[in-house]
């Protein structure tokens, strides 16, 4: 077997990743920023989550007619596009902020806006990535993403802090705009990406008929559709927990402390940081899929269960980064999976269908944890039943204490679904790929 080049093979690759490394962190910092504003102005669960949700709805909804698109279209175009229409989105963040007219459901608008874009650069963007990257590279590329990403979740609070102490808002935005500069200007000139021919069928195949070709493709492999539902149904209650959950439960606890939420939302890009340069670095495994289910089910165990058991800052940072650890593995081999399993042709539409399906019940799970945080949980924390009682032993009392159960309910019943999936051989052919 011949040996390649690493760097070499991935040059243009990772010109583009680091582009778009630094685009995303400033649009991290901005992210973090309006966090803090809006719980500033509300103080409650439900209009963090309201963000995301409107964040998740539009890429679920227009996902198959994107994955078509993308397939079809000239991926640099519409990555190209996406990046301008969202620069114009902060923009307009910037504009209403410094007139001083910025509302929140502004910001819900604008996030389902650019989210309608980020369904078609996402299946755009992956198919680039197959494209530019050789085969034997893809889990050490999923790996590479993680790494970004970890840092990203690492820098980004922490730089977002510092300037808006220094700057305010309107600094945090400007750096934003910057950096999608870098990444546009990157794109624009420097990137290439390969163009693939579509086949005779495709070619002639009606636009609704293509739109259901990944739904007919994961139809047709039901390892695939049901890792998929799987992790469906692993989004839903993750986002009711740690991963949705996790600045209303720092924030109400500490008062509003956004330095505090900083620090471990820090730690957990660290500990995916750590993973990630393991994945990177080490030899691909074989079974890939014990790993996913795995880190799953220990991942659920050490963030939620731990982050619901613990009441100062340095056990929440200890929690989060624990927990990330695994967080790397998972996305790395997940990935690889999807990419070995589908063929490149198909992968714009697959994708899309996977998206849809699996990040469908996001916006339920943030709605239901925000619903239950402010209704229910938070209240019934509040009172003075024997059964608060018992629970204020291990969770606390006061805000956020019944956030922290609901981390609770959430962190043991993925650790138990992800070691009974763990032994169903169905997923096993997942690991050869095709």
């Amino acid at each position: 077997m011949k040996k390649t080049n690493i760097f070499s093979d991935l040059r243009i690759f990772l010109i583009l990743w680091g582009s778009q490394t630094v685009s995303t962190l400033g649009t991290a910092m901005t992210n973090f920023a309006l966090i803090v504003w809006v719980y500033g102005q509300k103080e409650t669960a439900s209009s963090i989550t309201l963000l995301s949700v409107f964040s998740f709805l539009p890429s679920i909804l227009f996902c198959f007619i994107a994955g078509t698109i993308a397939d079809r279209w000239d991926k640099k175009r519409i990555m190209l596009v996406c990046d301008l229409i969202a620069a114009i989105g902060t923009v307009t963040v910037l504009v209403l902020y410094l007139t001083s007219t910025l509302q929140i459901w502004h910001l819900y608008i604008i996030n389902f806006l650019l989210s309608f874009m980020n369904a078609f650069q996402s299946p755009a963007s992956y198919v680039a990535t197959s494209l530019l990257v050789p085969k034997e590279h893809y889990v050490r590329v999923s790996g590479l993403h993680a790494l970004s990403g970890s840092i990203i979740t690492i820098l980004a609070p922490a730089l977002g802090s510092a300037v808006l102490a220094v700057g305010g808002l309107e600094a945090v935005l400007m750096i934003d705009l910057a950096t999608f500069s870098v990444a546009f200007l990157t794109l624009l000139f420097f990137i290439r990406i390969p163009v693939i021919e579509s086949m005779a069928r495709e070619v002639k195949e009606s636009f609704t008929r293509s739109c259901m070709a990944g739904i007919n493709f994961l139809r047709n492999h039901s390892a695939l559709l049901r890792i998929i539902l799987f992790f469906a149904f692993i989004n839903l209650i993750a986002k009711m927990g740690g991963y949705g959950m996790l600045p209303a439960l720092v924030l109400g606890r500490t008062g509003n402390d956004q330095v505090a939420l900083g620090i471990v939302e820090a730690a957990v890009g660290i500990g995916t940081l750590v993973g990630s340069v393991f994945v990177t670095l080490m030899k691909p495994v074989r079974n890939r899929v014990r790993v996913i289910f795995f880190s799953c089910g220990i991942s659920f165990l050490l963030g939620d269960v731990g982050q619901s058991l613990t009441h100062t800052l340095p056990l929440w940072i200890a929690a989060a980064f624990t927990s990330n650890v695994p967080m790397a593995f998972l996305n790395a081999n997940l990935t690889a999976v999807m990419r070995t399993n589908v063929p490149i042709e198909m992968q714009g539409r697959v994708f899309s269908a996977r998206d849809t399906i699996q990040y469908s019940t996001i916006p339920i799970g943030l709605l239901l944890g925000g619903i239950l945080a402010d209704n229910m949980f938070e209240p019934f924390m509040t009172g003075d039943s024997q059964l608060q009682q018992v629970l204020s032993i291990p969770f606390g009392t006061g805000k956020g204490s019944g956030i922290a159960v609901i981390f609770f309910i959430v962190g043991m019943i993925g650790f138990i679904t992800s070691f009974v999936a763990l032994k169903n051989p169905l997923y096993q052919g997942l690991n050869e790929e095709s």
